[in-house]
């Protein structure tokens, strides 16, 4: 009985040490092509970078305004700019300027040195705000708001608006994708190569770089000024990069 046991189980087992090996030839025959035509792919690629750039024309001033005040106490200097600020603030909410917003509210000591004894005489208090308004009205709604109680004008650049950046994106990525493939083409040219398919794309950068800063003045020269203060804008560039790896 144990003898006619194990000559039962030891067949099955025979049998498929004979298919195991055909097993393994196949796998491999299907599996090493495979992996040599990949290798081949990694290998023989060519990796180039195309960038495109779109200039733009500004329409929208981003401003940078504020309030300081100094006085005897932190209290009091507190209260009158917080006084002021919601003037400017509740001014500038009636021209409908977009994008307002508060970019610092700053308390600080003011020191004076005598005989190199440092000792506080005051504070200073400064409260920021930052808004766009199409620049063509910039200038005067800027004397009007020194008018309405701003003290400092820290800032203006231009832009344009939303929906032009974005079209202008989507513009600077196609010609940054055809640099690219351009100079796949001239490189493949060059050598006697030729393309097959683009394996990987690769989008580097896509945006529009903050534009500088300008006029910084003091809203007192501004009040003072007999004509509005004026405003010109300028043009914008949008910028993309590429990358493509094509097989050849």
């Amino acid at each position: 009985m144990t003898r006619a046991a194990l000559s039962g189980s030891q067949f099955p087992n025979t049998k498929l040490w004979k298919i195991l090996p055909l097993s393994l030839l196949l796998c491999l025959n299907f599996t090493l092509p495979t992996l040599a035509q990949e290798k081949e792919k990694l290998w023989r690629t060519l990796s180039v970078s195309g960038r495109g750039v779109e200039t733009i024309p500004t329409t929208l001033a981003q401003v940078s305004l504020g309030v300081e005040i100094q006085g005897k106490t932190a209290q009091e200097v507190q209260q009158e700019a917080a006084r002021r600020s919601s003037a400017v603030v509740a001014f500038l909410k009636s021209q409908n300027v977009e994008k307002l917003q508060t970019t610092g509210i700053q308390l600080n000591p003011v020191y004076s040195y005598t005989n190199n004894v440092q000792r506080i005489t005051g504070y200073a208090a400064n409260n920021t705000v930052s808004f766009r308004i199409p620049t063509e009205k910039a200038g005067t709604l800027l004397d009007n708001a020194v008018k309405a109680g701003a003290t400092q004008i820290n800032g203006i650049s231009f832009v344009a608006n939303d929906e032009a950046i974005a079209a202008a994106q989507k513009q600077a990525l196609k010609e940054a994708t055809q640099d690219a493939q351009q100079q796949a083409d001239a490189v493949f040219s060059a050598l006697g190569f030729k393309s097959k398919e683009v394996v990987s794309i690769q989008v580097n950068n896509a945006s529009a770089p903050p534009p500088p800063m300008f006029l910084r003045a003091e809203a007192s020269k501004l009040a003072n000024a007999d004509a509005s203060t004026p405003i010109v804008g300028g043009e914008q560039q949008v910028e993309a990069s590429v990358t493509l790896q094509i097989s050849y």
